[in-house]
């Protein structure tokens, strides 16, 4: 099956269709979640409610070729909902007598690194943050997969990319 609408086909009569799915698009909806830092297991409840989100709408999709770009809007939806409500908690061991947390000072510097970067990632175009968190946290995924996703020409990511990462740094200097 090569396409997502044969894909979809196949799942309407009955014939397979979701395992080749999931094995299309598995690192891409993975990718979302971990591009937001959540949790292994936050990022993995992301994960299965995205997948249980598109079980419940799969037979209303119109648009198959945007299946791609409709996961990563739901799984970040879905990060999104888990940052509001659990926030990004830290469980400290009490009874653990030494302490492997950095020293105050560089969580100082690496927080400030964090903000600076997030908050200039988040000043740059909608198509520019998605595409630079797939590329940050997902570097094994092709052009083609890239493309997919975000609903672009294939021809254009590379391009697009350098723009957007030297958007980023300018942003980023910008904020010093």
């Amino acid at each position: 099956m090569d396409s997502n609408t044969e894909v979809l086909h196949a799942w309407h009569a009955g014939t397979g269709g979701w395992d080749a799915l999931v094995d299309r698009y598995s690192r891409l909806v993975w990718s979302v979640p971990r591009s937001f830092r959540l949790a292994h297991a936050d990022a993995a409840d992301v994960y299965q409610c995205t997948w249980l989100c598109l079980a419940e709408h799969l037979s209303r999709i119109q648009r198959p070729e945007h299946l791609g770009t409709w996961l990563v809007r739901t799984a970040t939806r879905h990060s999104i909902t888990v940052l509001r409500t659990r926030g990004r908690e830290v469980a400290y061991d009490l009874w653990e007598p030494e302490s492997t947390l950095p020293a105050p000072d560089e969580v100082a510097i690496t927080n400030d690194r964090q903000r600076r970067l997030w908050s200039a990632l988040m000043t740059l175009n909608e198509r520019c943050q998605r595409l630079l968190r797939i590329a940050a946290h997902s570097p094994e995924l092709s052009y083609a997969q890239v493309a997919a996703a975000l609903g672009i020409k294939l021809g254009s990511v590379g391009s697009t990319r350098t723009r957007c990462l030297a958007e980023l740094r300018r942003k980023v200097e910008g904020l010093r």
